[in-house]
């Protein structure tokens, strides 16, 4: 039997009605087309987890009948406790919205059997734990942070459980990696629901996991995400020094770290207003090119590596603070908005975008264009709550607070008063 303990949730309750493991029940779960691990069941049997993904709510409500909202509702021992016979596989006709959906499905379905056929980690499921974690790196900048965050703690929980698994030792150090990866998504995706304690805790995690795998260019990313948290958390010298601990690391790894963290030191430098340190900072980067070779975390794209487009973000985010660096600061938005300009180019973010155009528009208002300003805050204003991120929210406060300091505030009501809209939906929450 599942366990006869009193059961903390619906769920539980369901699971200790059938004469089946927590195994087996997981095996029906991939036969009904859905990906899950024994100890993610658990957790959610458990109360311990309440996030799911869209795939799993929807088997999970195929096998007991119930919305996922009610199986995870703590378990009252008056509630009924029938269930709906499960849909069958083999001859049955699964009801799904469209073909792309079967597909993933099936998709899901081949790893998970990947996955669970073997008694120790394969090549193949070593590529296919790869496959996932280089996915969700890759999206990350691109799609709004609900599409993807419950793949994405699935896929640490996966790595987590696999590292608690016995494996080969060659498989230990690029479980450790891949575990440092899937720390530092969630770290952003912390710092991007404007939760820089839980950002800084993942942080950290994912150090330890680049100690594990003595990988060079994950420890200075992971201080380049510490940088970037500490920054947006108002905390300049925090990132400052985050940034500088990471260059050793950059140095030694020669992958766009490299560049990463001194364009962050810059921006960091700039919001104390130290200028001469900020343009040092980014000297040291422009010269870091001449060294890049890349490395496998640079391989696994999206928000593991650091391309061109984002240090003209950076670097137009950093002079944007400098009084004396106007038209400087303005060239760089200017060429960074172009820059992301096309969005089907791989370097494309929506938040660096959102950034580059907020740059551009202080620099407007710096030279008393404000229609400009509008003009180049408005894509940002645009945005739909699910986009609007931590860094996003700040930059359109940062434009506010350009406004109230240039002596054209009396002129510039109307887009202030845009701007104090958009800031009050900030990206907070959604759908389990």
């Amino acid at each position: 039997m599942a366990g006869r303990h009193t059961p903390k949730t619906v769920l539980a309750h369901l699971i200790s009605r059938r004469d089946q493991t927590y195994s087996e029940i997981v095996a029906e779960f991939v036969e009904l087309g859905g990906t899950i691990t024994e100890r993610h069941l658990r957790r959610l049997a458990s109360g311990e987890r309440a996030g799911t993904t869209p795939q799993t709510r929807r088997t999970l409500q195929k096998m007991f009948g119930k919305p996922v909202e009610e199986l995870l509702a703590p378990y009252q021992p008056e509630q009924a406790a029938t269930t709906v016979a499960l849909v069958p596989v083999g001859g049955g006709k699964v009801a799904t919205g469209n073909e792309m959906e079967v597909l993933d499905m099936a998709a899901s379905r081949a790893r998970a059997f990947a996955l669970a056929a073997q008694t120790g980690l394969g090549n193949e499921a070593m590529e296919q734990v790869y496959d996932d974690v280089r996915h969700v790196a890759k999206a990350y900048p691109q799609r709004p942070l609900p599409e993807i965050l419950g793949q994405l703690v699935e896929t640490q929980d996966l790595v987590f459980a696999l590292l608690e698994s016995r494996q080969r030792p060659e498989h230990l150090r690029q479980l450790y990696f891949l575990g440092g990866v899937t720390g530092g998504l969630l770290a952003k995706a912390s710092h991007d629901l404007g939760n820089p304690h839980a950002a800084l805790t993942q942080a950290r995690t994912a150090f330890l996991c680049a100690d594990n795998a003595d990988h060079h260019g994950l420890r200075a990313w992971v201080r380049g995400l510490q940088a970037l948290v500490s920054y947006w958390a108002g905390n300049p010298h925090d990132s400052v020094r985050y940034a500088q601990l990471g260059a050793g690391y950059a140095e030694q790894a020669n992958s766009t770290t490299s560049i990463w963290l001194p364009v962050s030191e810059a921006r960091a430098w700039a919001a104390l207003g130290n200028a001469d340190a900020a343009r040092a900072a980014l000297e040291r980067a422009e010269n870091a090119w001449n060294n890049v070779q890349g490395d496998e975390l640079d391989e696994m794209g999206g928000l593991c590596t650091f391309g061109r487009n984002r240090q003209l973000y950076y670097a137009a985010d950093a002079l944007a603070w400098l009084p004396g660096e106007v038209d400087t600061a303005e060239s760089y938005s200017r060429q960074a908005v172009d820059a992301y300009t096309d969005q089907s180019h791989p370097e494309w973010a929506f938040g660096d975008a959102a950034g580059s155009q907020a740059a551009m528009a202080i620099a407007r208002i710096a030279h008393g264009e404000l229609d400009g300003a509008a003009d180049a805050l408005a894509p940002v204003l645009g945005l739909p709550a699910e986009r609007r991120i931590n860094g996003v929210v700040h930059s359109a406060r940062r434009v506010h607070q350009a406004l109230r300091q240039s002596g054209h505030a009396a002129d510039a009501r109307e887009l202030q008063e845009e701007i104090e809209m958009f800031t009050r939906t900030p990206i907070q929450s959604f759908p389990r």
